[in-house]
């Protein structure tokens, strides 16, 4: 199959339009920064999650379920989450209370990205199980001159890589302007970053041969995708956010580590997420956590579907960015309870539909995407029996279910409105307009649509729909 589709992406790295070319076909390789669990994972966390689902459903369609592998790590060694866990456990060991809030927040990360549609990654490591790892990169780095000890720490050397700065397109000079020298006056330059610091007794910390101490932030990831994907891999993956530093400093330790001229082939990156036309803050109170979109009324006065929320992220191409507001959200559960609504009678002998992932093989363009699926969605409305197996399997294909699952507020009695569609198609092949006319009114008023078609034999076919 995958010789029949041919997947363009844009490259951060290159920052243009490439023909996805695998290193192994037999193997596709991805990895994506997954969450720093010292807290519940807000909206934005979201984004980056089910964008890159999709196109690991997108690569497995291609190129079989069992050739691609997708990692996606949890971060559960950082100061965000001591600091939280001696707020919150300030009784228990501080061990004991890391161990708590990491295992509480990691596991509400799973439920929540599962409520949003999204597969399990093939591997899920988290950084405290690969600290060795970690170390033996560190080293290999000082052994090849790129790191050095000061201050109680190990750094990396920037300077001693001549293209540092190529993903970002920063220049080193230009960045170090202005930079705060005298906080970090052990430094050979400002930029250097943290590989290695030592720990207090009252922090965590592993035996090291630089001293008790953990990692820096950067240097897990390099660990853990070499130790999953290999030292050189085909995509990596995350928000706009980690170009710089994160993303740079990964490829800088990578590269200089392994002696290779690239660490991943291809680097995609999802724009950023504002809230009603503001940046989401705790300050102007519009932070909102998925498991509070997903179970509380603080948005738009209700608690949303994950699959609604899913389909609302990916109405806007993922490298822009995106207003994520109640209209929006609304927008798209009258638009997927549209198509489950066509879809809902399939028996699941159909297949996704070519046009739509060849749609999404350009960019991950969704929206061309859903207008293929619009376009399947008549036919469907017309009668046409493939057409409804074929948007069925779509909708699964994208991690929609294929049924209308209405929240509480819009239940309705199916087979009473069923029977009034009946009766309004009796009154109108009797041309008795004006009864027509009452039954559709009155189904309107309580937010019921009715959408008039003929089907391949010309007989008159009426499908509705809940509209707002």
């Amino acid at each position: 199959m995958g010789s029949d589709v041919t997947l363009k992406l844009h490259n951060t790295l290159t920052r243009t339009r490439e023909d996805f070319v695998p290193l192994d076909p037999n193997n596709v390789r991805m990895y994506v920064c997954g969450p720093t669990v010292y807290d519940f994972a807000h909206i934005g966390n979201a984004r980056p999650a089910i964008v890159f689902d999709v196109l690991f459903r997108l690569l497995r369609h291609v190129y079989g379920a069992d050739h691609v592998t997708y990692v996606r790590n949890i971060t559960d060694v950082d100061d965000k989450i001591n600091a939280r866990a001696a707020r919150d456990y300030p009784n228990s060991p501080l061990n004991e209370a890391i161990r708590k809030v990491t295992e509480t927040t990691a596991a509400q990360y799973q439920k929540d990205t599962t409520a949003l549609g999204c597969l399990q990654p093939t591997v899920q490591p988290r950084a405290t199980e690969n600290i060795d790892e970690m170390q033996r990169i560190i080293a290999s780095l000082q052994q090849r001159g790129h790191a050095y000890e000061a201050g109680g720490e190990v750094l990396f050397a920037v300077e001693t890589m001549d293209d540092y700065g190529a993903l970002s397109g920063r220049d080193l000079s230009q960045n170090l302007a202005g930079a705060r020298v005298e906080v970090d006056a052990h430094k050979r330059n400002p930029a250097d970053f943290v590989l290695w610091k030592l720990s207090s007794a009252s922090e965590p910390g592993w035996d090291s041969p630089w001293g008790r101490g953990r990692p820096g932030w950067h240097i897990e990831c390099s660990a853990m995708s070499e130790r999953y994907l290999g030292q050189v891999f085909d995509i990596h993956a995350g928000g706009l956010d980690l170009i710089f530093p994160h993303h740079e400093n990964e490829i800088a330790q990578s590269r200089c580590a392994h002696g290779t001229e690239t660490m991943a082939r291809y680097w995609l990156h999802n724009g950023f997420l504002q809230v009603e036309g503001q940046k989401m803050s705790k300050s102007l109170g519009n932070f909102i956590t998925i498991n509070e979109l997903l179970e509380t009324d603080r948005f738009g006065g209700r608690s949303w579907p994950g699959e609604v929320l899913r389909l609302a992220m990916l109405m806007t191409h993922y490298r822009e960015p995106i207003d994520f507001t109640v209209k929006r959200v609304e927008e798209a559960e009258d638009k997927l309870r549209s198509w489950q609504r066509t879809a809902s009678s399939a028996k699941g002998t159909g297949t996704p539909d070519a046009s739509v992932i060849e749609a999404l093989a350009d960019e991950l363009n969704f929206h061309r995407a859903s207008v293929a699926m619009d376009v399947i969605a008549r036919k469907a409305n017309r009668g046409v029996e493939t057409a409804v197996e074929c948007l069925a399997a779509t909708l699964e294909f994208f991690g929609f279910s294929k049924d209308c699952l209405l929240s509480d507020a819009l239940v309705f009695d199916h087979s009473r409105v069923e029977d009034a569609v009946q009766a309004r198609l009796a009154a109108l092949n009797a041309k008795d307009f004006a009864k027509a006319d009452e039954i559709r009114s009155a189904l309107l008023a309580e937010g019921i649509q009715l959408m008039d078609s003929k089907n391949d034999a010309g007989e008159r076919v009426t499908k509705w729909e809940i509209k707002r």
